[in-house]
């Protein structure tokens, strides 16, 4: 595949394996659609699904996942600790190779249009997709959750949805469609059960608070774990690589007597970022990504189909 997209929606359903199946079969019934993760989380009750594919394979595979959704997800009875506003949350597009990020503003938003039109589920785009500038943060959206955003929808113009009518659909929500560069959702759990400091400790650590470049971050309450933890996403991970994420949470919780008892990575993680934590963990000297073994494989295998067939006898 010369034109490689990756698409990362976020749905509103980490519980029930049978719908999950269902949002994976939806993506996977699209011919060149390659499913790379799945991943869901009963506190969050999210699951994220990232799969990649020719742009507009990739887009249909978003609007099919996106109808199963609507069926199968009432946001009127969900119930979970992550920040959500529709039933198929978010919808993000992320140029791979042999696209432009402009390519995948396209995409985001002839599909929000498509939500739009066929499903009857209102639109917001974000990042750069956003047709509203202060609307290009997704927490800006989010805030307030989906009960907030569905008053704003109904009593101010300036929310007045990208794409659709200015009202939640019944079940579904709205949904946030962009485009946007790679990011890291990285998650540190803490050995406490305090939310308030795990909500601190994040309002502490994220850009818009004046703490780490390119990190969002809330605190998350996770029940069925029986701690809380520090939920982050680096949007720019040379900016914050996940190292010094790590380490600032820790430090703000040591501060108050608490320990970190693991951390986690939702979703995949670019091979440049974990060798960044090599490098800077183990103190290597003059590493290079190309030292990586998978890395080196890669590069071959792309300059053998360069190469000229050998001569026939």
């Amino acid at each position: 595949m010369n034109r490689l997209v990756e698409c990362v929606p976020n749905f509103s359903e980490g519980r029930r394996p049978e719908t999950i199946d269902a949002l994976v079969a939806a993506i996977s019934s699209v011919p060149g659609v390659v499913l790379l993760d799945r991943q869901s989380d009963a506190d969050h009750n999210r699951s994220v699904l990232t799969f990649i594919g020719p742009p507009e394979a990739v887009a249909e595979a978003a609007f099919r996942a996106a109808e199963q959704a609507l069926h199968r997800i009432d946001l009127a009875v969900h119930r979970g600790e992550h920040p959500r506003v529709g039933a198929t949350d978010v919808i993000p597009f992320v140029p791979i190779r042999g696209v432009t990020m402009e390519d995948c503003v396209h995409l985001a938003r002839t599909v929000g249009r498509r939500l739009a039109e066929e499903l009857h589920i209102p639109v917001f785009l974000y990042e750069q997709a956003a047709k509203v500038p202060s609307r290009s943060r997704i927490e800006d959206i989010r805030r307030g959750g989906v009960e907030e955003l569905g008053e704003r929808m109904r009593t101010s113009p300036e929310w007045a949805p990208d794409f659709g009518d200015a009202k939640l659909h019944r079940t579904a929500g709205a949904t946030i469609v962009g485009a946007r560069r790679f990011l890291i959702a990285y998650n540190v759990n803490l050995a406490s059960t305090d939310l308030d400091l795990a909500k601190a400790i994040a309002l502490k650590v994220r850009a818009s608070n004046g703490g780490l470049p390119s990190v969002k971050a809330v605190g998350i309450d996770l029940k069925t774990r029986g701690c809380v933890q520090v939920s982050m996403n680096l949007t720019n991970y040379e900016e914050t690589p996940v190292h010094a994420a790590f380490e600032a949470v820790k430090a703000e919780a040591a501060g108050h007597g608490v320990a970190v008892c693991g951390s986690e990575v939702i979703g995949l993680i670019p091979e440049a970022a974990v060798a960044q934590v090599a490098e800077h963990y183990l103190m290597l000297e003059s590493f290079s990504i190309s030292q990586v073994l998978e890395a080196r494989m890669v590069q071959a295998l792309d300059s053998l189909k360069d190469d000229p067939p050998f001569p026939s006898c």
